[in-house]
């Protein structure tokens, strides 16, 4: 019963995907992906119940499917983190796997239905050799595409730190919980070759998208979003493309900005501009504050700024803004006028915009919860 709705589920949502208003080159990935889901799971089932021997026609139409999992889980997440890629045709690439297993299994579909069923019955005997080049090809597609994705959403990440000041609703959290999902069953393809797990877990995985689906804002419905990827839209992406990923290690960033024009002269009057502007106009209190924002109010290009936050205060933009609004939560804490209000209210008035994210970044700067930070002033002014 599983393994039907999870094709059930998996058809539904390729369905919504599929016809969703504004249908992006995600959508369009994803509701392929469901399909192949479907079919792949759909297919285990007939084989199962011996359905697929009433139509041994269709004996070994399932071959190529496990070999498109690992394409359009990239793809797909490159359609959130990198829609430009797909201006040029090098993802079409990544279709040369699929075609060379229907290219390898040939020999075995032009046979007679016949046929077809009495190699099925022998467990694929006169075909040894095929079925370990498709079993090698595809324990190296999964760890492959395993690893390409995990590199993706890694570098995205590191993108969004060194851009903007809150990333709740474009850290793509929910991608990477499938993500690992994902990679729990080919780890199951790869070592357990355990059918009957692998498809139940295929199943499971297909209900976690329709529930991430339908909590996560936007993935199947109409409606506008700015969570699925900041470079979802023309402008947040060309944020995200002005700004190269930042590493913290010192020589690689010296390495990194040796030819950027920047000499230490005008990265220290940077800095100093960076801090006056701060401590003046307080601007780390704008909730969705961005590095481009802020490069554009000191005239400056969003690449010095970052190096000068990167090499002189040692961290990323996203840890700069948000250490400053710590200070500031610390500050105003201590204002009478400020007693009745909630840690949160005083949180949301400093440029958070959530409370896993103030508390967050308040343990990260000072160490301590905020509750443990108040009662610790509590003892101190007794």
């Amino acid at each position: 019963m599983i393994y039907l709705v999870g094709t059930f589920i998996a058809l539904f949502l390729a369905a919504i995907a599929l016809t969703k208003k504004g249908r992006t080159t995600a959508d369009l990935l994803l509701g392929i992906w469901m399909i192949v889901v479907g079919l792949h799971v759909f297919s285990y089932y007939s084989y199962l119940t011996q359905l697929i021997y009433s139509y041994p026609a269709f004996l070994g139409s399932n071959f190529p499917l496990p070999f498109l999992h690992g394409p359009l889980l990239f793809l797909y997440t490159l359609a959130l983190t990198r829609p430009e890629q797909f201006q040029s045709k090098r993802w079409l690439l990544h279709g040369i796997l699929p075609l060379s297993i229907i290219a390898l299994y040939a020999p075995f579909w032009s046979l007679s239905a016949e046929q077809k069923v009495v190699v099925f019955k022998q467990e694929g005997r006169g075909y040894e050799g095929v079925m370990e080049i498709s079993s090698l090809l595809l324990t190296s597609s999964g760890i492959f595409y395993v690893v390409a994705t995990h590199y993706l959403l890694q570098k995205h990440r590191k993108r969004i730190l060194n851009q903007f000041s809150n990333q709740e609703k474009i850290n793509l959290n929910w991608l990477r919980f499938l993500f690992y999902a994902m990679g729990l069953i080919w780890f199951f393809i790869i070592f357990l070759h355990n059918d009957p797990l692998i498809f139940s877990s295929s199943s499971v995985f297909v209900v976690l998208i329709g529930y991430f689906g339908i909590k996560q804002t936007g993935i199947f419905t109409h409606l506008p979003i700015p969570l699925e990827s900041p470079s979802s839209t023309p402008e947040l992406a060309l944020q995200l493309a002005e700004v190269e990923v930042e590493e913290t290690n010192s020589d690689l960033q010296r390495k990194k900005y040796a030819k950027s024009g920047l000499n230490e002269e005008r990265a220290n009057e940077l800095r100093e501009r960076l801090e006056e502007l701060m401590l003046v106009e307080r601007l780390f209190i704008e909730p969705e504050l961005t590095l481009t924002d802020l490069a554009n109010r000191l005239d400056t290009h969003p690449n010095y700024l970052s190096q000068v936050i990167n090499e002189i205060e040692g961290i990323n933009f996203y840890d700069y803004i948000n250490h400053l609004r710590v200070e500031e939560f610390k500050r105003l804490l201590l204002l009478p006028e400020n007693q009745r209000f909630t840690l949160l209210a005083i949180a949301y008035g400093c440029g958070f915009n959530s409370k896993s994210a103030f508390n967050r970044c308040f343990k990260k700067t000072t160490g301590l919860s905020p509750s443990e930070y108040v009662k610790q002033l509590k003892a101190v002014y007794k």
